[in-house]
């Protein structure tokens, strides 16, 4: 093969890491309400904020919108989807299925370095919640769902988690004050650990923990 052939091949991934960044950095932006819930959403100031330019910033938008986490508003442009507390318990339970079957998944699929990983950011967000650093647990946790997506190689299961996944982390950040960093950073240690152990059905098991205990805060926070 040429070596003339190389840009070609290389171009396309170059530009999908760069998508990928735009859409974390929004991610990060509207799960930690730097964007707020019905904020109006501006391209320049987001291509401004993130340092990346308008085609991935536009590309990230339109997957933030098709995951529902903008909404398009006939008159009024863009806009951050509201935070809706009477919803949020079906939200939990429709992602209870998939992430159990995600976890399970990814106990079995995972490459020894991705159960490495897993337990890197569990320990991490262990590490941030004894330091009270939301932030760097808001980030591991993050970076831990990453990993676990990879790994269970199931681009279907994955791509319908991702929007309730986004949902929930946002409404613990709006929430924080309820929360409890140091239970959630167990949970997610006891899910890391099944799933770098290799064994599906405990996996599955700590996902359902998980879920049970983002339903018990959520229900304190509506109640």
């Amino acid at each position: 093969m040429s070596t003339h052939d190389t840009p070609p091949e290389t171009a396309e991934p170059d530009k999908r890491r760069v998508a990928d960044q735009a859409y974390d950095a929004l991610e990060a932006m509207i799960s930690t309400l730097a964007l707020k819930p019905g904020a109006p959403i501006v391209e320049a100031e987001l291509i401004e904020r993130t340092g990346l330019g308008r085609t991935p910033t536009r590309e990230a938008l339109m997957r933030l919108v098709s995951n529902g986490l903008i909404v398009q508003q006939p008159r009024r442009g863009l806009r951050v989807s509201e935070i809706r507390l009477a919803e949020h318990l079906d939200l939990i339970e429709a992602r209870r299925v998939l992430e159990r079957l995600i976890a399970a998944t990814s106990a079995r699929r995972a490459t020894p370095q991705q159960r490495q990983d897993l337990l890197a950011c569990a320990e991490a967000m262990v590490g941030a919640s004894q330091a009270t650093d939301l932030t760097a647990y808001m980030s591991s946790d993050q970076a831990l769902d990453h990993v676990n997506h990879a790994a269970c190689r199931n681009p279907f299961a994955v791509a319908a988690v991702i929007p309730m996944a986004i949902q929930c982390r946002r409404f613990w950040y709006a929430y924080q004050h309820q929360g409890d960093m140091t239970e959630g950073a167990r949970c997610h240690m006891e899910l890391a650990q099944a799933i770098a152990q290799g064994e599906p059905e405990p996996a599955a098991a700590a996902s359902d923990a998980l879920m049970d205990y983002l339903r018990g805060y959520a229900q304190k926070v509506i109640a």
